[in-house]
Protein backbone atom coordinates (compact mmCIF):
# COMPACT_ATOMS: atom_id res chain seq x y z
CA UNK A 1 0.00 0.00 0.00
CA UNK A 2 1.38 3.41 -0.96
CA UNK A 3 0.80 6.02 1.70
CA UNK A 4 0.41 9.75 1.21
CA UNK A 5 3.69 10.27 3.08
CA UNK A 6 5.48 7.97 0.60
CA UNK A 7 4.07 9.98 -2.31
CA UNK A 8 5.20 13.24 -0.68
CA UNK A 9 8.68 11.78 -0.14
CA UNK A 10 8.91 10.61 -3.76
CA UNK A 11 7.87 14.03 -5.03
CA UNK A 12 10.38 15.74 -2.76
CA UNK A 13 13.23 13.61 -4.11
CA UNK A 14 12.41 14.42 -7.73
CA UNK A 15 14.70 17.03 -9.17
CA UNK A 16 13.38 20.21 -10.67
CA UNK A 17 14.34 18.88 -14.12
CA UNK A 18 12.47 15.63 -13.49
CA UNK A 19 9.36 17.62 -12.63
CA UNK A 20 9.70 19.69 -15.82
CA UNK A 21 10.19 16.51 -17.87
CA UNK A 22 6.63 15.48 -16.99
CA UNK A 23 5.47 18.12 -19.49
CA UNK A 24 7.38 16.24 -22.22
CA UNK A 25 5.94 12.69 -22.31
CA UNK A 26 8.46 11.46 -24.89
CA UNK A 27 11.48 12.69 -22.89
CA UNK A 28 14.15 10.09 -22.20
CA UNK A 29 16.53 10.28 -19.26
CA UNK A 30 20.18 10.92 -20.15
CA UNK A 31 23.34 12.45 -18.71
CA UNK A 32 25.19 14.49 -21.32
CA UNK A 33 27.61 17.14 -20.03
CA UNK A 34 27.29 20.33 -22.08
CA UNK A 35 28.13 24.00 -22.12
CA UNK A 36 25.16 26.33 -22.53
CA UNK A 37 25.87 29.81 -23.94
CA UNK A 38 23.32 32.62 -24.04
CA UNK A 39 22.61 34.21 -27.42
CA UNK A 40 21.33 37.50 -26.02
CA UNK A 41 22.60 40.76 -27.44
CA UNK A 42 24.58 41.49 -24.30
CA UNK A 43 28.17 42.59 -24.71
CA UNK A 44 29.46 39.28 -23.50
CA UNK A 45 27.46 36.04 -23.68
CA UNK A 46 26.96 34.20 -20.41
CA UNK A 47 27.77 30.51 -20.20
CA UNK A 48 27.79 27.58 -17.82
CA UNK A 49 28.59 23.90 -17.66
CA UNK A 50 25.55 21.74 -17.00
CA UNK A 51 24.12 18.33 -17.85
CA UNK A 52 21.29 17.47 -20.21
CA UNK A 53 19.15 15.31 -17.92
CA UNK A 54 16.27 14.57 -20.32
CA UNK A 55 15.83 14.87 -24.06
CA UNK A 56 13.38 14.37 -26.89
CA UNK A 57 13.95 14.47 -30.64
CA UNK A 58 13.51 18.27 -30.47
CA UNK A 59 14.15 19.38 -26.87
CA UNK A 60 16.79 19.21 -24.17
CA UNK A 61 16.08 19.67 -20.45
CA UNK A 62 18.75 20.80 -18.00
CA UNK A 63 19.28 22.63 -14.72
CA UNK A 64 20.59 26.17 -15.09
CA UNK A 65 21.79 29.13 -13.08
CA UNK A 66 21.76 31.43 -16.12
CA UNK A 67 19.13 34.20 -16.27
CA UNK A 68 17.10 32.36 -18.92
CA UNK A 69 13.47 33.05 -19.65
CA UNK A 70 10.87 31.92 -22.19
CA UNK A 71 11.96 32.49 -25.84
CA UNK A 72 15.62 33.22 -24.96
CA UNK A 73 18.14 31.76 -27.38
CA UNK A 74 20.95 29.45 -26.30
CA UNK A 75 23.72 27.45 -27.89
CA UNK A 76 24.28 23.92 -26.55
CA UNK A 77 27.72 22.34 -27.05
CA UNK A 78 29.32 19.15 -25.83
CA UNK A 79 33.04 18.73 -25.19
CA UNK A 80 33.94 16.81 -28.35
CA UNK A 81 32.03 19.16 -30.67
CA UNK A 82 29.62 16.52 -31.96
CA UNK A 83 26.74 18.55 -30.53
CA UNK A 84 26.69 22.25 -31.39
CA UNK A 85 23.11 23.42 -31.71
CA UNK A 86 21.04 26.55 -31.26
CA UNK A 87 17.85 26.25 -29.25
CA UNK A 88 15.05 28.43 -27.90
CA UNK A 89 13.81 28.23 -24.32
CA UNK A 90 10.26 26.82 -24.35
CA UNK A 91 9.74 26.20 -20.62
CA UNK A 92 11.24 27.23 -17.29
CA UNK A 93 10.38 25.70 -13.93
CA UNK A 94 11.45 27.11 -10.57
CA UNK A 95 11.40 24.87 -7.51
CA UNK A 96 13.12 25.18 -4.13
CA UNK A 97 15.59 27.77 -5.39
CA UNK A 98 16.50 25.76 -8.47
CA UNK A 99 15.64 26.30 -12.11
CA UNK A 100 15.00 23.74 -14.84
CA UNK A 101 15.00 24.77 -18.49
CA UNK A 102 13.58 23.09 -21.59
CA UNK A 103 15.01 24.34 -24.88
CA UNK A 104 13.81 23.36 -28.36
CA UNK A 105 16.35 22.97 -31.15
CA UNK A 106 16.18 25.53 -33.94
CA UNK A 107 16.44 23.43 -37.08
CA UNK A 108 17.78 19.94 -37.66
CA UNK A 109 20.51 18.62 -35.37
CA UNK A 110 22.62 16.10 -37.26
CA UNK A 111 24.30 14.31 -34.37
CA UNK A 112 21.47 14.30 -31.87
CA UNK A 113 21.01 10.85 -30.33
CA UNK A 114 17.20 10.88 -30.40
CA UNK A 115 15.51 10.89 -33.80
CA UNK A 116 11.83 11.28 -34.62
Amino acid sequence: MITEAAIDTAEATQTCVEKLSQLFPSASPMRIPVRVVTLATARRPLQEQTVIEFGTAQEVLFASTLPLEFEDGVRVLNSDGSLDARATVVAVRYHDGRKAVAARFVGEVGNWIIKQ
